[in-house]
C-alpha cells in the first residue's frame, strides 16, 4: 500500500499527503518515507466520525459523480455490508472516503 500512495503521489503530481494523527498515522508517515524520504505530509486529526465522513462521498455516489474503474470486491462488500455505529471499522470504506 505504501508503494501505491507514492505512485499516485508523483502521479497525480500532488503537492503532499495528509495522514491522520489518531489512528496510526505516524507509523504511515514513517512507511512511506522509508520509500521516499522527500514526500512532504501534513498531519491532521479526525474530529467526525467515519459515518459523517462519508455523506458527502455517498451523496457524490447517487449523482452518479464516482466511478469504478476495474473491479473491488473487497470494497464492494464493505460498502453494501457496513453499518455505521458498528464496532467493525470498514477499512477500505475508510479509505475511499
Amino acid at each position: 500500500m505504501g508503494a501505491a500512495a507514492i505512485t499516485a503521489y508523483h502521479k497525480h503530481q500532488a503537492n503532499v499527503i495528509v495522514r491522520e494523527t489518531n489512528n496510526g498515522g505516524e507509523m504511515v508517515e514513517h512507511t512511506l518515507k522509508t520509500i521516499d524520504h522527500k514526500i512532504p505530509f501534513n498531519a491532521v486529526h479526525a474530529i467526525r466520525g467515519k459515518a459523517t465522513r462519508t455523506e458527502p462521498v455517498s451523496a457524490l455516489y447517487e449523482q452518479g459523480k464516482v466511478h469504478h474503474f476495474g473491479t473491488f470486491p473487497q470494497l464492494e462488500d464493505e460498502m453494501c455490508e457496513w453499518i455505521p455505529g458498528s464496532d467493525k471499522s470498514p477499512d477500505r470504506v475508510d479509505a475511499l472516503v
